[in-house]
Order: structure tokens, then sequence, then C-alpha cells
């Protein structure tokens, strides 16, 4: 539907401009005849000149009737929304053509829309700053004269009601309620679609990321997080995500585990050994290599066996993989988090190949007997360690080999990695490095999206009372009785299953535990706080997903189900006369912006935002208009369906904004 528009748009284009070739040919020749002292009545007119007259008047009917099918088209596209409209985008566009229009000479001219509660709908604020290069090029103008220049050059669209200057060169947009409207029903009636995007990526998320051996931690619990909801944003939009926990299952803690399985189950061939306590196993190994050189070399060479890939060797590693791995995935399952396992091990073959690679090509330099690499600019950065002194390869070989293997064997459009900003200056170097080495090709974005530290109450990093990191399991394990504790001081156990009970108790403390980091811009530090978390008021979890079920039980106090609500959309709009309504309505059509605009810099914080901004919208509708009428006895007298039915778009797109920050609403509470 788009492309036919676009299609209309150009040849309406073309006809206008051959209408102004005409127009300007006829009045040379016009001119031509009155310098040279010649006058004509209209029956004297040149043939040359009437047949261009005739030429011109043909192509303003043709110019009309396409003007006809863009607006019809437009209408057609309303009438059926495959997908969620993203208004600011589409007023850049209508913008952006009548700017053009107005100003052909003017190169690459901004386009500034934003939304304006005080004046209209939006505003196009393009009209100072384009006065500006207006003048570089010796056009002196008013900003209200280029702003009702821009309005006189708008081509009719069915999303724009009317649009008025004031000020200086403000163009105040009021939005068609109607359009609106249809938009908001057809999201009751076919549920919500994802906008158009341009093309297709493969995306890889790098994130979550622990080390084989080791429990997860808090530190982990940010990466997970916010790469899991990442990912969920771009599958919503229609990339092809590869989702990646690059586990730390190679290298020298390999040798020092191996070494200690091999002391201490000599029989673990033939006999699995009990190493469900990992972290415990670990310790002890981690003691023995630090105090005991035999030991030590012993561990050194188990790596080297590990990485021949000795069969006796390999199974002992499987061993400790298998054990780590399960341990993982019930963290995961707790948080409903689906990711593919892919460990430094994978690109053992991978690192060897690409090191002759480098080495060949004159990339790798001598440096105290390490082998390292330099970005793009030498100066002052920091060079990549490819090879360490004693042959072996390092985490920046990995990651080298990371990029290599994603671009060219997964096909990556896009790469994002998911880390702690102390690592942002490690990835500048690695994409330096890519770069030169001509593996990182100019269309191939790499975002690394790095986030603050989780602080304690105390402000300091968040740590047990023994000074020990808090391990995640143990964090949920909190967070699950903190939210029971919650929901029977409320009184929610008299109210509700037990079933109930557990689902809203494992939502709660789940959807408490994402919602509090998501909701911080992720490029600063956040302090954890279970009782902040868990209040039911201001822009928390909790308020929200008690603000949902708020909201679905209106439509269940009236006993129409979802279903009746989907098939009244059918043949009732939703209602935006009021005031209220509309204030609600123009935040619900914001969803396609909100979302698309998290692509350019991988901020969630910008959803939780307009969830709550969402619900705050909804307090002051639901305020001010009835949805249900009761007569003096507590009996329903009146249902407003057209309301009801912006209850359930308003209902929809909050459920919507949950599941792309991974937290399950749930019914009742």
């Amino acid at each position: 539907m788009e492309k036919q528009i676009a299609d209309l748009q150009i040849r309406a284009q073309s006809a206008e401009n051959e209408i102004k070739f005409l127009t300007q040919e006829i009045d040379n020749i016009k001119n031509g005849f009155k310098s040279g002292c010649t006058v004509f009545s209209d029956d004297e007119i040149p043939k040359e000149v009437s047949d261009m007259l005739v030429q011109n008047n043909k192509l303003k009917y043709r110019l009309e009737i396409l003007k006809k099918a863009v607006a019809e088209q437009e209408s057609k596209c309303v009438e059926s929304v495959d997908s969620m409209i993203r208004i600011q985008g589409a007023l850049e566009k209508v913008f952006a053509s009548a700017i053009e229009k107005a100003y052909p000479d003017v190169p690459d001219p901004p386009v500034i829309i934003a939304p304006s509660p005080k004046f209209g709908d939006y505003q196009c604020n393009t009209a100072l700053p384009l006065t500006h290069l207006l003048k570089g090029q010796g056009i002196k103008v008013s900003p209200p004269a280029v702003g009702k220049k821009i309005v006189e050059h708008l081509h009719p669209n069915p999303l724009i009601e009317k649009c008025d200057v004031a000020g200086p060169g403000y163009i105040n947009i009021t939005l068609n309620k109607s359009y609106a409207a249809k938009i908001l029903t057809s999201i009751v009636q076919n549920g919500i679609k994802p906008p158009n995007i341009e093309k297709r990526l493969r995306v890889v998320v790098d994130f979550s990321s622990p080390n084989v051996a080791k429990e997860m931690h808090v530190g982990h619990l940010r990466s997970t997080i916010i790469g899991d909801s990442i990912s969920r944003v771009l599958e919503f939009l229609g990339h092809d995500v590869l989702r990646i926990n690059h586990v730390g299952d190679w290298g020298t803690q390999f040798g020092m585990l191996i070494a200690h399985l091999k002391d201490k189950f000599p029989d673990y061939l033939s006999v699995s050994p009990p190493i469900a306590d990992l972290q415990a196993f670990y310790k002890e190994s981690k003691k023995r290599f630090d105090e005991d050189p035999e030991f030590k070399k012993r561990a050194y060479e188990c790596v080297v066996k590990l990485q021949k890939f000795d069969p006796d060797y390999t199974k002992a590693w499987k061993m400790i993989c298998d054990v780590s791995r399960q341990e993982f995935q019930k963290v995961y399952d707790r948080l409903g988090i689906n990711v593919i396992e892919r460990g430094e091990s994978f690109y053992q073959t991978r690192m060897e190949s690409l090191v002759k690679e480098l080495d060949l090509r004159g990339f790798l330099e001598e440096d105290e007997g390490r082998k390292v690499m330099w970005g793009l600019v030498k100066d002052d950065s920091i060079p990549l360690t490819i090879i360490k002194s004693d042959g072996g390869f390092t985490y920046d070989t990995s990651d080298m080999a990371c990029i290599k293997q994603r671009i060219e064997e997964e096909k990556a459009d896009w790469l994002i990695y998911v880390t702690d900003l102390g690592q942002a200056t490690h990835f500048q170097v690695l994409e330096s490095c890519a770069k030169r080495a001509g593996i990182l090709k100019p269309n191939v974005r790499v975002s690394h999206v790095g986030f603050g530290v989780v602080l304690g109450e105390d402000k300091k990093k968040f740590k047990t009372r023994s000074g020990d990191t808090v391990k995640l399991t143990e964090l949920l394990d909190e967070g699950l009785k903190r939210a029971m504790d919650t929901l029977v001081q409320k009184g929610r156990d008299k109210v509700l299953s037990p079933e109930e009970l557990k689902a809203a108790q494992e939502n709660v403390a789940y959807a408490c535990i994402k919602y509090a980091d998501l909701s911080h811009n992720r490029n600063n530090d956040y302090i954890f706080s279970f009782d902040k978390m868990l209040e039911d008021k201001g822009n928390t979890a909790v308020y929200l997903l008690y603000a949902l079920t708020r909201i679905r039980s209106i439509a269940r106090t009236a006993n129409i189900t979802s279903e009746q609500l989907k098939e009244a959309a059918k043949t009732t709009t939703v209602s935006l006369e009021h005031e209220k309504e509309w204030k609600l309505g123009k935040v619900l059509l914001r969803f396609p912006d909100v979302v698309l605009d998290i692509t350019k810099d991988l901020c969630l914080h910008r959803l939780c935002e307009y969830l709550y901004e969402i619900s705050s919208s909804f307090t002051e509708f639901y305020d001010n208009c009835y949805c249900i009428e009761k007569d003096s006895a507590g009996d329903i007298k009146t249902v407003h369906m057209n309301r009801l039915l912006l209850c359930e778009a308003s209902a929809l797109i909050m459920v919507q904004c949950f599941d792309l920050l991974g937290i399950k609403p749930v019914s009742r509470m």
C-alpha cells in the first residue's frame, strides 16, 4: 500500500514539474510577443501557445486525478491498517515533501516534528532553521513567511485535519480524529501489528555471557535483562535476531578445573563425578593453582591438551560445562530468557585460522613477546593482544574471531554487545581493528550497549553483608519472598486461588526486578531496592500491573469479553471526542514511534516511561468519562461500547509493551 502511494506521489510530482515548465514556456513566448510590440487577442493566439495551453490543461486535469488517487489510497490505508502507522514518521514524510517543493534549492533542509500538547497535536519547527539556511543563500525572509509557504505546499493527507502558522513560524498540526479512531479501533479488531521497517536485518545480540564453573551473580543481571528486551523489540519489528550467550568456557581456568578433577575423581571417565557445587569446586582448584607451582604447571599442560581436543580432556571439559549449563538454565527459565549458547570454545579453530591470516597480512606486531594488533589510528589508543607471550590466545583473539564468524557465516547486518560500560574502550578498539583488517564492512552496524553497575542502598557496589557478590538465584528467591509478603499484606491471598496467587507472586517478583533495571537509563548506575520496586505508586512494575488489571476489569464488570469487544469493533468506532479521550488516544498512537526510536540508541527506559504515560492518561480519562453507568441500585443501565473499545486498545498496547520488556501480566492481582 505504501509503495502504491509513493508511486502515485512521484507521478503527481512529475506532472506538477511539467505544468511549471509549460507555464514558463508559455509566459516566455507571450513576453516575446510583447517585447516585439505585437499585440494579439485571445482568438489570435499563436498555434504553438494554443497547443501548449491545451497540453497544460490536460496535465492539470491529470494532476487532479492523481491527487485524488493518492488521497483515496491513503484513505484505504486507514480503512485496513495492516501495521500501526508511525504518526511522527508519517508527518515527517509529509512535511519533508512540502519543504522540498517550497524550497527546492535548499539542500538537506531539516524536518523537525514533535508532539505538542499545548498547540495543536504536533508541531513542525522547521521554519526558523530554514530561515537561517536561506539567509546563507542571500535570501531574506521571515520565519512566519517560511512557515506559511510550507503549509501552502502541503499535499492533502487524511492524517492532518488542519495546520496553522503561529509565532516565529511554528506550524501547529491538528490530527484528524476520525483517522486516529480508525487506527485504534483496528487495534481492537486485529491486534497489535508492528510498524513497517525499511529493511529486515540479520541482528546478532550478544548478552548475559556468564563464565562456566561460576555462579551467575547480580553482575550478569543487567546484561541478561537488557539483552533479552532488546532482542524482543527487534524481533517484534520483524528483524531476524540471533540471541547469543557468549559464555566463558575456554582458557586457563579449564586446565585448572580439569587438573583438579583428575586428582579428586581419578575415575571420572567411567563414573560421573559429584560436582553439583561447581562454585566450591572452582574455589578449591583456584586455591591450588595460586599456591601450588607443580599443580599450576599441570593445569597449563591440561589447557594445551584441551585445545588440541584430546578426547579424555574434552570429556572432562564437557562434564564441567554440562553441570554449569544446567544451573544457568534454571535462572533463564525463571526469567523467561531464550538464548543460544555459543562459548569461546566454538571459536578455537576459527581463532587459529584468523591469527594466521592477520600475521600473513602484516597486521600483527611484536611487543615484549606478545603479538598485538593496532586499530585504524595508533596514537593514544591501546592495541589488542592477539597472541600472549606463552603462545596462547586471549579474549581479544576470540572477540576478533567472533566478529569475523558473525559477519561472514551468520551474514549479520548489525552486531550488538550488551556488557558493562567498563568494556567500552575494548569494543572501540575491537571495532577499529576489525575495520582495519577489512572484516568489518561499512554496511555492518556495531553497537556496544553499555550499562552502569548495580548499587546497594548504601550507594556502594551491591554486595552481601559478608562482602560477597550477590548470587542471582538468591536474589530471585528473595524477590519471590518479598512479593508474597506484599500480596498477603494487601489481602490478595484471601481473594485469589492458590494458582492465581502463585502466578501473581512469580510475575510480580520477576517483573519488579526487570522493570527496576529497564526503567533506569542503562548508562547510569542504579540502586537496587526491593522496597522501592514493590511500591504500588509511581513508575513501578507493581503500579503498572495493577493499572492493567484495573483496565481489564472494566469490561469484566460489564460482562463483556475480549472476543465481544473484537466483534463490536467491526461496527463501533473508538470514541475520541472528549478532551481526555483524545489525550489518551494520542498517547496510544505514539506506540510505533516509541518502539522504532528505541532502535536508534537501544535505551529501553523510554518504553517504561511510555507505559507510565499510558497509565496516567488512562486514569485522567477514566475519572472524567463514564465507561459504564449504573443506577441507584448498582445495576448497569448504560454501557458505552466506544469507550470500552478505547479501554481495550489501551490494555492491548500495555500488554505489548510488557511483552517487549519481558514481563508477564496477570489477569487478577
